[in-house]
């Protein structure tokens, strides 16, 4: 997902993303201690996108809060 995709969110839908997100990196942790996944780099790739979420997140109430 985009920077720009992540834009077109609304707030709703951003939390909600956030939340389906943090579910998987949870489940891709689990899957890697048990066994090896196919590709292990997508952990990484998860951790930046909920980054990425976090800091739209936080960037939209700081505006917010500018107002």
């Amino acid at each position: 997902m985009q920077d720009t995709e992540l834009k077109q969110l609304n707030d709703k839908e951003l939390q909600e993303r956030l939340k389906e997100e943090r579910a998987l990196i949870t489940k891709l942790k689990l899957q890697h201690a048990v066994s090896t996944i196919e590709n292990p780099a997508r952990i990484t790739a998860q951790r930046k996108l909920i980054a990425r979420i976090l800091t739209e997140t936080k960037e939209r109430s700081l505006k917010a809060s500018a107002k």
